[in-house]
């Protein structure tokens, strides 16, 4: 075998593996579909991942995930892959959300800390030659966004308190977070079921004033949100009107 398919290969087995470390389960097909192979060939790759001490946990009839507990060392970060990062991270300053904001620093740090000094002396220098136009920044400002995205993937019901354009007095909701909206209004917008109105409305982030978990649960909706999307935009109703 030449050196230039053994390190074909390893390339492979490191990219199996950073898909078992960040999906759940991670089915045969789906990755010999990724990578151009044979399911055989994925099946031999799976035991030379085990063969090397890795363990992999092989679920009959869904798929393979790591055993549950081990932890894969820390994988380092390219310097196309940070300088990356920090421009998203100019996209996620134009959220304003200031929970997302935070949390994504605290995950830039991370990416920092397995950096080279020299990738880490680069992307402090990108850092300070990327600006947001300040006319961006006037944006109204939320907190919700990082407690909303984990009631939307724990299908968790929300009680809200949220405040309609030109109302003097916020309005109370029991919603079923579906999914986030960058609208055509140029803010980020809830999409959820409400139960007051028993269908689904879309509220602004920065008009939910405060947000309450509760203990209640919901199941997993069925609706396509490309095809509610699409259905929206032929009839758009601002976020504030369709609450009344």
């Amino acid at each position: 075998m030449s050196n230039n398919t053994d390190m074909k290969r390893l390339t492979r087995l490191s990219a199996i593996l950073l898909q078992l470390q960040t999906k759940r389960i991670v089915n045969s097909t789906d990755l010999a579909e990724k990578f151009g192979l044979s399911v055989r060939t994925i099946y031999r790759d799976i035991r030379a991942l085990e063969q090397i001490g890795i363990p992999i946990a092989s679920l009959e009839g869904k798929g393979y995930s790591l055993a549950e507990g081990y932890k894969i060392p820390p994988i380092m970060f390219t310097e196309q892959e940070a300088n990356a990062l920090i421009m998203a991270g100019q996209l996620v300053s134009l959220n304003k959300d200031s929970s997302l904001i935070s949390f994504y620093k605290e995950a830039l740090d991370k990416v920092k800390a397995v950096l080279s000094y020299t990738a880490k002396d680069k992307i402090e220098l990108l850092s300070k030659r990327v600006a947001v136009s300040p006319a961006s920044l006037k944006q109204s400002t939320s907190n919700s966004l990082s407690s909303i995205q984990n009631a939307l993937t724990s299908f968790a019901v929300l009680r809200i308190a949220y405040q309609a354009e030109g109302k003097n007095e916020s309005i109370e909701r029991f919603i079923e977070p579906f999914a986030f909206y960058y609208s055509m209004e140029q803010h980020w917008t809830l999409i959820a079921f409400c139960r007051l109105r028993n269908d689904f409305r879309m509220f602004r982030l920065d008009r939910i004033k405060t947000v309450y978990p509760t203990d209640l649960k919901f199941p997993a909706h069925q609706l396509n949100l490309q095809d509610y999307l699409q259905e929206k935009e032929k009839k758009f109703i601002s976020p504030d009107k369709q609450l009344s």
